[in-house]
């Protein structure tokens, strides 16, 4: 499905899954801005690669000045975005009593606020234009009993619930509002932290046996920003090799 002429917003694509959600909506005709404190050289290779104009900028996306300030030289840079990927994410491993008020307020910034202060950026330029596609990242884990993880279970159970409220309010503008819930997925920033000992027990728990990878997420990204998933919207789909059944 072509995306020629679409401009689209990509949250944490720098590398992993925003990284390869990038790259496909370049190879089908987007052009793409992300927002990351990472370097984006290597997502502005493949982007370009893929045919596709490419803009980023260092953002503290849980910041509201730096989102409108993003917002603002992607609108100069590029135009205006219809497509927006809340693909931003951390996964800090804490057991609950160790959790401070600083530790809960930076994931709820980065992994829900976030997604609030980008839609609210771009929502009316898909207002105006009469067609949009926002895609959340959620969870799995909302699903599964994993421990030390009471902070990160919540914003990706919030991230379902604002995905849902916003569904309702702008479907009748041509805006479509999901979200896709991954397992874990393995990628250099996976594989360096605690979770890497994760693995081989989540593979043998699903239905297709092995690690996911970024690759098998950005089909179903790929069909939520398309014509052919217009009338699907409010959804949270599980993508994760039948880990999650139901």
């Amino acid at each position: 499905m072509s995306l020629e002429g679409k401009i689209a917003v990509v949250t944490g694509g720098a590398n992993g899954i925003g990284q390869a959600f990038s790259e496909r909506l370049a190879s089908q005709g987007a052009n793409v801005a992300v927002a990351d404190i990472a370097d984006c050289s290597e997502t502005k290779a493949k982007v370009e690669a893929a045919g596709g104009r490419f803009f980023s900028s260092e953002c503290d996306v849980a910041e509201p000045a730096a989102v409108t300030d993003f917002a603002e030289q992607v609108r100069k840079k590029l135009g205006d975005p219809t497509i927006l990927i809340n693909n931003v994410g951390i996964f800090p491993l804490q057991p609950f009593e160790e959790i401070t008020w600083e530790d809960w307020r930076r994931i709820q910034g980065i992994n829900v606020d976030s997604q609030f202060l980008f839609t609210k950026a771009f929502l009316s330029g898909m207002k105006a234009a009469g067609w949009g596609r926002i895609v959340n990242l959620s969870s799995t884990v909302n699903w599964l009993m994993i421990p030390t993880y009471v902070h990160y279970i919540t914003t990706k159970a919030a991230t379902i619930g604002f995905t849902r409220g916003l569904a309702n309010e702008v479907g009748n503008h041509g805006i479509t509002v999901n979200a896709i819930a991954p397992s874990l997925v393995k990628n250099a920033t996976t594989e360096a932290s605690p979770l890497a000992g994760m693995f081989d027990a989540l593979a043998q728990a699903q239905a297709i046996q092995r690690s996911q990878v970024p690759a098998d997420i950005v089909g179903t990204m790929a069909w939520l920003v398309s014509e052919d998933a217009a009338f699907v919207t409010g959804q949270t789909i599980h993508v994760d090799g039948g880990l999650t059944k139901g």
